[in-house]
């Protein structure tokens, strides 16, 4: 071993000593099945091989390494809280021991803390944005790889059984390696679907009964009473929501079919969860109990069960004589809307006597409890038939809340085409000045009388919007609005862009005349994405608060929901970073955050952000405790949504133990900050005044490298941007409207291609000129700054993402990726730009910190390390098969073409597994 490996092991420890095990067993299992030459390949266990030209399997042979490299971090993470919480429970940072602790040495009682857990509401939203380069089947051949290697750690295994575990993960091993891993075509939609209702059916179900048990030991912890918590049933509230099949921003693919599959997708599989929850009841309430011994009220209920379910009613009372509790849930089953095949629900079926409203079945469930606490089985009762509970209230009959985004100019095109099949005299809506649009839509909203009579041809724009709304209306009148998040606006400018969709609504039957006046039954909600969009964010929600159909429509949904009047307001993270770097958007969204929070408090509504982040620095990741606790003040309130995108699903959520670690960390944080935040006073930022001042330097430096001359055919050569346009790892296009410029690429593969090149610009251009700037221009704030490094919340999360992005960049891997510019003058420009503000950057960086990065994030250097010595022959193969694709298109055979764009989609899979992220 050489002693670059020698100082990884020493560093690393253990996830290097299960690295090297994978390895071994790797290279065996290659080398029974005759793949001797590939098995001498396999690094850093054998002898390095020069690889200027690696062929397909050895890409993929690197790129199933980078996998195990996850693997292994995951699980010595895993590892080390386990031992952490052994020690002392409230030592692992960010979990639910260590802010219950926070709280109560910051003079909480448990009584305070009770009231604080049941204000918090909590919303991860899984999308699919193009991100994810895995294919489901290899994602559940890794799942299973996992659960073998945590098999491996258990001590109690004979060296037989330990034999046959490690034969286990050799098949694994293989069958991974002999499956494809890119997408040879772009996935469907459904295909997307399929991946979110694996974890929303086979994952959370499972976790949300370990992250309630987790609180109550915690709560146990402090010396508090368990049964304060089940009691008063003082439990966070966990729910999902979806935006696969209903998210159609720039998205052809999701049609008015899609969404109506992915509704009746959600609420088969909710069905499918509840099933199996009641089904796990009846196996453990066996207890030797007569109907004749049971309360009036559950004989009553039972009869009145057997009579509404008419035919099916009699034999599920019948099954399991003299065991009334079981036959109550035999009856709850037969209740359920679908029909079963071979013990599965397969169908949606409304049969006769089925339940019709999540509140029936909750009200049957409590009655059950009260039963058995009655009858003695108390523990059964907080227990089995409270998990039951906790399912129905995180998955209801939906499953998922679906949200409808589109973005603002369909929308206009959509009442141009209106206006027109009405024969309007004027139509061209989307040039009309902000009064004209408004007086129209007031006017308009007097009345719930649509625009078109039936059955009248629409243009493109409002057909589509008609066709989804109106999927939207036939569910909500069959099941009312559980299932449906809400109306999301992208690139609002305007009040009018949101009362814009009221009008569209009203043409789908979505509206309701109520006493008060005209109403929307669904939530319209904006989404702030660029820097602009944030700073004209309050003024736009001020005036569409304030306006009196969105506050009517607001009563109205809370007082259908038996909720406080709440407005949701999505910020975005990508689009805001895109515009002006990453101190830029994260002050402009702290800024956003606080003064909108503020409004919501004058109308006496509480705003509930929903954050648009993605799994890479410059998208908003990091920490989710350091994020959460960076918030402005007041801007959390007890209630947060949050996207959940493309491979960071599979990070957080793939493993169980993982899974129940990162929905703690957001449900406990959330805890800790709306309850501080309540009892301290509400102040803005304290060096807000320095930090406006860096945001706008920042920016200058970062609007001033996008404007040189040249910067976008720099940016199109000296990374794979052409070549992730044409890959398959998505069903959502790259670009917007298809046009070739910076403004309609997503953000995704901006960030995405920067990235690979291991340049990460777009999490740290401008920091460092900034940060010089103003140690030489105003030192004494530079000083300040500089203290406020060390406990200010926000600081500290964005200097540790800064920090990040900087420890995967690589000077000498940007430069390889820049020899690809053909223009030798345009290419010098920028390299030096970049290399220029990557050493400010670096330099302030250990000033500020005080440490060097070796020292600060041992971990995570030494892993990049790790990765880094693997990496370079595939950014090596990547540049020069780029180099060969360019020049081959348009002047090739296609299958020439083909071969070597499949061998550089393998190194773009592989790139970003080693780097654990793509956009």
């Amino acid at each position: 071993m050489n002693s670059t490996l020698a100082l990884l092991q020493a560093r690393l420890g253990k996830p290097y000593e299960d690295l090297e095990f994978l390895l071994v067993a790797l290279k065996e299992i290659l080398i029974e099945n005759e793949e001797e030459e590939m098995a001498s390949k396999v690094p850093l266990i054998n002898e390095e091989h020069p690889m200027d030209r690696m062929n397909d399997r050895e890409i993929q042979l690197y790129s199933l390494v980078f996998q195990l490299v996850n693997l292994v971090e995951i699980n010595g993470a895993v590892q080390n809280r386990r031992r952490g919480e052994d020690q002392l429970m409230s030592d692992v940072t960010g979990l639910w021991a260590d802010n219950l602790t926070q709280l109560k040495e910051a003079g909480f009682t448990p009584d305070d803390v009770k009231k604080e857990l049941k204000k918090i509401q909590i919303e991860p939203v899984l999308t699919a944005h193009p991100t994810e380069a895995k294919r489901a089947t290899v994602l559940e051949h890794y799942r299973e790889l996992y659960l073998l290697m945590v098999q491996r750690e258990n001590q109690m295994y004979t060296e037989n059984e330990k034999f046959n575990i490690r034969h286990n993960i050799k098949l694994t091993l293989y069958r991974i390696w002999k499956t494809g891993e890119i997408y040879i075509e772009k996935p469907r939609v459904e295909d997307e679907l399929n991946n979110v209702l694996h974890y929303m059916v086979n994952v959370f179900p499972d976790v949300i009964p370990i992250l309630d048990r987790r609180l109550i030991q915690a709560w146990q912890f402090l010396g508090y009473d368990k049964d304060d918590l089940l009691v008063d049933h003082a439990f966070p509230h966990m729910t999902f929501g979806d935006w696969v099949g209903g998210d159609r921003d720039g998205h052809p693919l999701v049609t008015h079919e899609v969404t109506a599959h992915t509704l009746s997708q959600l609420r088969l599989n909710a069905f499918v969860v509840l099933r199996r929850r009641l089904n796990e009841l009846v196996k453990r309430l066996s207890f030797s109990f007569h109907l004749s011994k049971a309360s009036h009220q559950m004989q009553e209920r039972m009869r009145e069960m057997v009579h509404e379910l008419g035919d099916r009613g009699l034999p599920a009372i019948e099954r399991n004589k003299g065991e009334v509790f079981r036959q109550f849930v035999n009856l709850m089953i037969t209740k359920l809307p679908v029909d079963t095949k071979r013990g599965h629900a397969t169908a949606l079926a409304d049969l006769k006597g089925s339940y019709q409203r999540t509140e029936e079945m909750r009200e049957d469930l409590e009655l059950l409890q009260r039963e058995l606490i009655e009858y003695g089985a108390k523990s059964i009762a907080y227990d089995d038939v409270f998990v039951a509970m906790r399912l129905l209230e995180t998955f209801g009959f939906h499953l998922a809340k679906l949200d409808v985004r589109q973005n603002s100019a369909f929308h206009d095109k959509a009442v141009e085409q209106l206006l027109a099949a009405t024969q309007m005299p004027k139509t061209d809506f989307s040039t009309w000045s902000e009064e004209e649009r408004l007086a129209m839509l007031n006017k308009e909203l007097e009345s719930n009388r649509p625009f078109l009579p039936y059955n009248v041809t629409l243009g493109e724009e409002a057909g589509k919007v008609v066709a989804v709304y109106k999927v939207i209306e036939s569910h909500v009148s069959r099941y009312g609005t559980e299932a449906i998040g809400s109306f999301i606006v992208s690139m609002t400018r305007s009040v009018s862009d949101l009362l814009v969709v009221y009008v569209l609504a009203r043409e789908a039957g979505l509206t309701k005349q109520t006493d008060e006046g005209l109403v929307c039954v669904v939530p319209v909600v904006p989404l702030l994405e660029t820097i602009d969009d944030l700073e004209n964010g309050p003024k736009i929600l001020e005036d569409f608060m304030a306006h009196p159909f969105t506050q009517r429509s607001l009563k109205y949904i809370a007082k259908e929901k038996g909720i406080p009047m709440m407005q949701q307001v999505m910020v975005g993270y990508s689009d805001s970073n895109k515009d002006g770097g990453i101190m830029a958007s994260q002050w402009h969204l702290y800024k956003a955050q606080y003064k909108l929070s503020n409004i919501g408090r004058k109308h006496g509504i509480a705003i509930q952000f929903f954050h648009g982040k993605g799994g890479s620095i410059s998208r908003g990741a990091g920490p989710t405790h350091y994020f959460i606790k960076a918030l402005a003040h007041s801007a959390l309130s007890g209630s947060i949504r949050i996207t959940e995108q493309g491979e960071t699903i599979s990070q957080k959520y793939a493993n169980k133990v993982n899974a129940v670690y990162n929905l703690e960390l957001l449900a406990a944080t959330t805890l800790l900050k709306t309850a501080s935040d309540a009892r301290e006073q509400e102040e803005f930022h304290p060096l807000a005044e320095i930090l406006e001042f860096m945001a706008q330097e920042s920016k200058k430096r970062y609007e001033e490298l996008m404007r040189t001359d040249g910067f976008i055919p720099y940016f199109r050569q000296a990374t794979p941007i052409d070549a992730i346009e044409n890959s398959k790892i998505g069903s959502r296009p790259a670009k917007r409207t298809g046009a070739n410029s910076l403004e309609d690429l997503r953000a995704i593969p901006w960030v995405f291609s920067w990235s690979q090149a291991r340049c990460h610009m777009t999490s740290w251009y401008g920091i460092g000129s900034t940060l010089q700037l103003l140690q030489q221009s105003r030192p004494e704030d530079y000083q300040t700054f500089k203290t406020a490094t060390r406990n200010d919340p926000f600081i500290r999360y964005v200097l540790t993402n800064v920090d990040t992005s900087l420890a995967a960049t690589d000077e000498e891997i940007i430069g390889h990726y820049a020899s690809l510019v053909e223009d030798a003058d345009l290419r010098d420009k920028f390299l030096n730009m970049f290399l220029s503000e990557l050493k400010l950057t670096k330099q302030h960086l250990n000033d500020l910190l005080e440490r060097p990065i070796e020292d600060r994030r041992q971990n995570h250097y030494y892993s990049n390390e790790l990765r880094a010595s693997l990496m370079d022959k595939l950014h090596h193969n990547q540049v020069r098969l780029l180099g060969e694709w360019r020049k081959m298109k348009g002047h090739s055979e296609s299958s020439d073409l083909e071969h070597v764009q499949t061998s550089l989609m393998l190194t773009i899979n592989a790139l970003a597994g080693a780097m654990r992220n793509t956009g």
